[in-house]
């Protein structure tokens, strides 16, 4: 499933950047990176364990319907309450909506460990990690603005939800080749546009307050998204199915 949502705090594009807003970003930026580094390791572990040393729980899980389709609504309307109401939320229960997101996440991709050889997941992963990391860093240092290449990027993303609602009924191998490949593209353009946003977002933030707290969470949130989704795309072109 794609999720995904743009924070709606408005961007400085011109400022002077001084050294109290220099640390001001810096710790900004290690509190998102913290909190999303944590979600993924949440998931990883929740996706590994289940799959390892819980294999029956996980598959009387994911094969009743009720209980199968109720993690993805969840994990809809997490990502919904996280992006829509997150202003309304003391930070203790935005932080309780994060984790849940990311351990039903790790639910969801306990099932792969049995499509996919460990060794080719691992292998997606690290792609994956390189990659994010690579367009963060862009993200971050490049003096350009990203903003037309988020909205283009957008509007990709678009497309990729029709496009996989479409294949659904088609089951064309090649064509999800086809929405995987610029699904790599989307969150790959996702990750340096997210990030420069974030960056900008950092200079009107205090970390001091509950407010500023929320926002680095709603960027770790976003980088999140970005992170997984540009897992599961890649894993359609590295992942070896098992025998």
């Amino acid at each position: 499933m794609i999720v995904i949502y743009f924070l709606n705090t408005k961007i400085m594009k011109n400022y002077t950047l001084n050294p109290h807003v220099a640390e001001v970003e810096r710790s900004f930026m290690q509190k998102v990176y913290v909190w999303m580094s944590s979600a993924l390791f949440v998931s990883g572990f929740i996706a590994y364990y289940l799959a390892s040393y819980q294999a029956e729980l996980l598959f009387s899980l994911l094969k009743n319907p009720a209980v199968f389709y109720g993690i993805l609504i969840g994990q809809v309307g997490i990502a919904i309450a996280l992006g829509g109401f997150s202003r309304k939320m003391n930070m203790a229960t935005s932080l309780v909506f994060f984790y849940l997101y990311a351990i039903s996440i790790g639910i969801t991709f306990a099932g792969l460990f049995f499509v996919y050889t460990l060794g080719s997941i691992a292998t997606t992963f690290f792609i994956t990690a390189g990659t994010f990391s690579f367009m963060a860093i862009y993200g971050y240092t490049t003096k350009a603005d990203l903003s037309t290449m988020g909205n283009i990027a957008f509007m990709g993303l678009i497309g990729v939800i029709i496009a996989s609602l479409v294949n659904i009924f088609l089951k064309n191998d090649s064509f999800q080749l086809i929405i995987s490949f610029i699904g790599v593209l989307v969150f790959v353009a996702l990750t340096a546009y997210d990030t420069q946003k974030l960056k900008e977002i950092a200079h009107n933030a205090d970390l001091n307050q509950e407010s500023g707290q929320k926002i680095a969470l709603l960027g770790a949130f976003s980088l999140y998204l970005d992170f997984i989704n540009l897992f599961l795309y890649l894993l359609r072109f590295f992942g070896n199915n098992r025998d």
